[in-house]
């Protein structure tokens, strides 16, 4: 059990999981859909929570955002970090509430924006663990944003796999020459104390490596005609053209406005708190 654990947490499952997440290649039905109808999508879960004060409604779209993450196929590290902060975050407000004299109406306002929050993050999980940079990129480009903009998105998800293994490469260098405590302390203190030490100093090396890396890419598209193709017409029509709203699409975002709609009517209908 301990091994298996030990397994799980280790560093190269992280990194992977955070490849699986920044490539999206766990499938769901979001990533089948048009990248340009999944952000429309994100956008009406991602708004309609702050119209609202009711426990119902929030409660409706909350239970829409689990729904949302299960369809997306979220991995366990995006979720589980998820659960953490929202659990910690909870907990956190209510006893700040409880010491400091709160009633009821104190925590119901904790409790909705809780599920604000809880509704939105889940919202934005489902729709951005289930776009790769490539077509979120397109998506941004098709919607008139700027190209610099499109091609930041797409790089600085390219750029983090490379940064997990750039960082792992140096941190585990510099473990291999720095000599463990003689004494480890109390709780192995000391050992803890070196370990935060070498985390720290690890990002001096990244910074210089992610530079070079910025202006190697930079030379390499611009002799490629970045810049040229993705301001020419042409060149952004032929980039653009496999984008296609398909019946999917128009279903998911349709069944989602009704949902949404639902929620408000049961809000209405049913009010948990007056």
């Amino acid at each position: 059990m301990a091994r298996k654990t030990h397994d799980v947490l280790s560093v190269d499952w992280v990194r992977l999981e955070l490849l699986r997440t920044a490539y999206s290649t766990r499938g769901g039905i979001f990533s089948r859909m048009d990248p340009r109808m999944v952000l429309l999508w994100y956008l009406i879960l991602a708004i309609a929570p702050w119209f609202t004060h009711n426990l119902t409604v929030l409660l409706g779209l909350f239970g829409l955002g689990v729904v949302s993450v299960a369809l997306a196929r979220v991995g366990p590290l995006v979720l589980g970090l998820f659960v953490i902060g929202l659990g910690a975050d909870v907990i956190g407000l209510f006893i700040a509430a409880f010491l400091f004299g709160g009633d009821l109406d104190t925590l119901v306002a904790l409790a909705e924006l809780n599920l604000k929050l809880g509704a939105v993050s889940m919202a934005s999980m489902a729709a951005f663990v289930s776009l790769d940079p490539e077509k979120l990129s397109d998506a941004l480009l098709s919607l008139r944003a700027p190209e610099l903009l499109a091609f930041g998105v797409s790089y600085g998800y390219r750029m983090l796999p490379i940064l997990v293994d750039e960082y792992v490469t140096v941190f585990e260098g510099q473990r291999l020459r720095h000599a463990p405590p003689q004494r480890r302390g109390i709780l192995g203190w000391r050992v803890i104390l070196q370990w935060c030490t070498l985390a720290v100093t690890a990002f001096y090396p990244i910074m210089l490596n992610t530079a070079k890396n910025v202006r190697t890419t930079v030379e390499a598209l611009e002799t490629r005609g970045f810049t040229y193709g993705a301001a020419n017409p042409r060149g952004r029509s032929l980039r653009l053209a496999y984008l296609r709203v398909t019946p999917l699409d128009v279903a998911v975002v349709a069944a989602s406005v009704l949902a949404v709609a639902a929620a408000f009517w049961l809000g209405v209908q049913f009010p948990l708190y007056r």
